[in-house]
């Protein structure tokens, strides 16, 4: 009940936000259309412009939808301008949750009063997002933290309540999800249940502070002596599971291009600088920021690190193994190569397709949707559209597609979209395969050889000076299971001898007993 309850708030909200007519305007002609005309008359909200419509149908539908919208807001290229405009504000201006409950809650978590933790708290928060909202303060120092003394600080807070809303969204998603399955063979090669199971387990990680506290932490030890990329500490004794604290960071948001350019920073470095860091976090550490919309990154104006990249909102991260990543950089690469066999080998070798599948026809399809593409600036390549095209040929070869790397897709669409603000012309191949091409170099050529050896190298330097004891009860046991051996045959000699003495016995008996019985028989004829 509570799910079909759900469902009708979201037709209601729909309705109510005049957003009715746009999926009216998506139907066939027919009775769904002509009732949906009917609920149109009367919708409070259809004056209201398109793009503010389906911005506040997604505010007031919750996380989730707002998440979604967050994602199509950096696709500036598949939506209109008015809508992406209205989309961009879901990015760090959902409306916020009362001071007081604020207050309440960081204190609640902290355990202490506000003032005994902080010189000053600004409790309007300076950015509220779907799942947690935003404030500055400044810290005061204490007995254990002397040179926390004036140090400028953000405090996160996660929002009352969030908890139920998304779950009750997550059960919708899964009862959809089983109806794509069964209604189609390319619903279920879709995995719709695996992919919404891997959404549900990146919501609930954001909604665990210190789980994001811990992913800056790692990233920011990835980057740490990094000239283009720059990651707030985090003050661990102040982060617990709804509020965490950390260091204020001073820039201004990749979204603010007038800003930005009346600054004097350089778009072109900054548009590859942003690919360089997407693709050294996947596959340098297989550890990427999986989050990154406009209002999670930032652009430093400071003096010392102008024009650097401040990533914020470590939420959704994603992880991929060794194989993930050979697997996709040999891909990368072949792509870049345009060497399309390579690609439809690779396919086939991962399992990802029928292993019956021919060679040549699925190099042949891969060409024709990437070819025409190549040698073109970004702005003259929709990589929606590119997509679209490998899903019918995906589909047309029944490939399956792999859940874990959805969310390494839905980054490479932020990632791009990003670029195309900065840079239009940025050709997105060229700049990837260098830092490709240095990867696989470090990790399949000779230098990934050496790094191994080295990483290897305390074993064996534990393991060598035992390598002689190791051989010499190696050739001892070997000779045992020698004697063994032969103990064994030994005795399966004997047995075998016993057997064919007992087989010449039991012929020899039987033929006595059939030359006895016809001899009896013989006899007895010539009597008669």
């Amino acid at each position: 009940m509570r799910r079909i309850a759900r469902l009708y708030y979201i037709f209601f909200t729909a309705w109510r936000y005049g957003l009715l007519p746009l999926l009216r305007d998506l139907l066939k002609p027919g009775i769904r259309r002509s009732l949906l005309t009917v609920l149109c008359w009367v919708s409070p909200g259809s004056h209201l412009p398109r793009g503010e419509r389906i911005r506040l149908t997604l505010e007031a539908l919750g996380p989730i939808f707002v998440k979604f919208g967050q994602v199509l807001s950096t696709r500036r290229d598949l939506l209109p301008e008015d809508i992406a405009n209205e989309l961009a504000k879901l990015q760090d201006q959902v409306p916020p949750f009362s001071n007081e409950e604020s207050r309440r809650l960081i204190e609640e978590d902290l355990g202490q009063p506000i003032e005994a933790v902080f010189t000053s708290f600004d409790a309007t928060p300076v950015a509220s997002a779907s799942v947690a909202q935003v404030h500055f303060g400044v810290l005061r120092a204490t007995e254990k933290h002397p040179e926390w003394a004036g140090r400028a600080v953000a405090i996160k807070v996660l929002r009352p309540g969030i908890l139920p809303v998304i779950e009750g969204d997550l059960a919708l998603m899964y009862d959809l999800a089983k109806v794509i399955e069964k209604s189609s063979e390319d619903g279920r090669r879709l995995k719709p249940r695996e992919n919404v199971a891997e959404f549900d387990t990146y919501l609930h990680d954001e909604l665990d502070l210190m789980r994001e506290a811990a992913n800056a932490s790692q990233l920011r030890r990835y980057f740490i002596d990094s000239k283009k990329l720059m990651i707030p500490e985090m003050y661990w004794d102040l982060c617990h599971t709804n509020v965490i604290v950390m260091e204020r960071m001073y820039g201004i948001s990749i979204g603010r291009t007038a800003e930005l350019r009346a600054a004097g920073v350089d778009f072109k470095k900054l548009a590859a600088d942003g690919v360089e860091i997407f693709f050294t976090q996947v596959f340098e550490y297989g550890f990427f920021h999986a989050d990154m919309h406009p209002g999670n990154i930032m652009i430093s104006l400071e003096p010392e690190t102008f024009g650097r990249f401040i990533s914020l909102d470590f939420g959704i991260v994603g992880a991929l193994s060794e194989s993930d990543k050979n697997y996709l950089a040999l891909n990368f690469l072949a792509f870049f190569n345009r060497d399309y066999r390579r690609v439809a080998e690779l396919h086939i070798e991962s399992g990802w397709v029928p292993a019956n599948t021919r060679v040549e026809e699925l190099e042949g399809a891969v060409r024709s949707v990437c070819e025409p593409y190549f040698d073109r600036p970004l702005k003259e390549i929709s990589l929606g559209i590119v997509l679209m095209r490998l899903f019918q040929t995906s589909r047309r070869f029944k490939v399956e597609i792999q859940p874990q790397l959805t969310l390494l897709q839905k980054t490479l669409l932020n990632v791009e979209g990003l670029a195309r603000q900065l840079d239009p012309d940025l050709d997105l191949w060229k700049t990837a395969k260098p830092i490709l091409e240095k990867w696989i170099s470090r990790q399949l050529g000779w230098r990934g050889l050496l790094d191994g050896l080295k990483e290897e190298a305390p074993s064996w330097a534990k393991i060598l000076p035992t390598l002689p004891r190791l051989i010499a009860d190696s050739l001892a046991q070997s000779r045992h299971q020698i004697k063994d051996q032969n103990g064994e045959l030994e005795v399966l000699k004997a047995l075998l001898l016993q057997e064919r003495h007992t087989h010449r016995v039991l012929v020899g008996a039987v033929l006595f007993a059939g030359g006895f019985l016809a001899g009896i028989l013989i006899i007895s004829l010539g009597i008669y």
